[in-house]
């Protein structure tokens, strides 16, 4: 059921309004001056139709239309106003006030009807264009398979960061992570059980980390994690416990339980010895090539760089084999 406001001073016109749009099958909310009628219109969960008297006590129609128009991010709705005015001067007042609409007193009951019922399809076709949006955003700042950011985003994050501290100071990690065999976990239990298997390791990654860690798909089967305010032992410690979460459980898919493991890269800028976020990724890939040597399935620390007074800005790598 439909949702509409009512604002009117006169209790009887107020009472015919609600008994009218009530038995036209919406759910009225009547108040009787326009303070009440802002409050409404401007808190959670707001109103999205409303039929405003253009005199009330404490604040009139059209300025409750302006001071709802000035409210940032508020969803649309729709606002008919209701005046005994007749002058064309008045009339445009109150469009030019941010109503959307207005009847002249008396009015036709039906008329209201109708023109409320196209202040609906106004507001509806509003939301359909904002889900829109927003879907058209999650798409281009997700990964379509995990539902984490994608490489772009944590790759900003990261770049992001570094901009913080120059200004800033302090410390601050990346970890890149790379699922253990995962071409073996392909070939044997085929690719639909591969996709359960970067979907349940993403949602126990998201799992162990804080709010404001940022957890994105790096590619493949290796994922980026950009760890703010975070010294050598934090980012170490943080990778232990999401190795841990990986390995903890098997992965129920359409083919079987799978056990997965995972091994980490970490590498950490700090003040001593400063990196940019290109030879951050430089050293962590390093550190996690190192971790598949060693056996997989462990974290492995990037070695400091020399220091030489200068930030670090790119390091030698050369193609690996995971």
């Amino acid at each position: 059921m439909n949702k509409v406001l009512i604002a009117e001073d006169d209790p009887i016109s107020r009472r015919i309004l609600q008994a009218f749009l009530a038995k036209s099958g919406y759910d009225v909310v009547a108040v009787a001056d326009g303070l009440e009628a802002l409050r409404l219109l401007g808190g959670e969960n707001a109103l999205s139709l409303a039929v405003l008297d253009w005199m009330m006590p404490g604040m009139e129609g059209p300025e409750v239309c302006r001071r709802v128009r000035r409210i940032p991010d508020r969803p649309y709705v729709y606002m008919l106003l209701l005046t005994a005015l007749n002058q064309k001067g008045d009339l445009l007042q109150g469009l030019e006030s941010g109503a959307d609409d207005y009847l002249t007193k008396p009015f036709d009951p039906e008329e209201l009807r109708a023109r409320l019922r196209v202040g609906q399809r106004i507001v509806d076709l509003q939301e359909s264009l904002i889900a829109a949006r927003d879907e058209l955003r999650f798409q281009a700042t997700h990964d379509t398979l995990t539902g984490i950011f994608n490489r772009g985003v944590v790759l900003e994050a990261v770049h992001r960061e570094r901009a913080r501290q120059v200004r800033n100071g302090g410390a601050f990690a990346v970890i890149l992570v790379d699922l253990d065999h995962f071409k073996l976990i392909n070939d044997t239990y085929g690719h639909l059980s591969g996709d359960a298997v970067l979907k349940e390791a993403a949602q126990r990654m998201v799992s162990c980390v804080r709010s404001y860690d940022t957890v994105g798909r790096y590619g493949g089967e290796e994922f980026l994690i950009l760890v703010p305010s975070a010294d050598a032992s934090g980012a170490l410690g943080l990778a232990e416990r999401i190795r841990e979460a990986l390995r903890s459980s098997p992965v129920e898919t359409v083919s079987g339980s799978v056990s997965i493991t995972a091994s980490f890269g970490v590498a950490v800028s700090t003040e001593r010895a400063p990196l940019e976020a290109e030879a951050m990724l430089l050293h962590a890939d390093d550190a996690l090539y190192r971790a598949k040597e060693r056996g997989r399935d462990r974290a492995e620390m990037a070695t400091e760089p020399q220091l030489t007074g200068e930030c670090v800005t790119s390091v030698a790598s050369t193609p690996k084999s995971r």
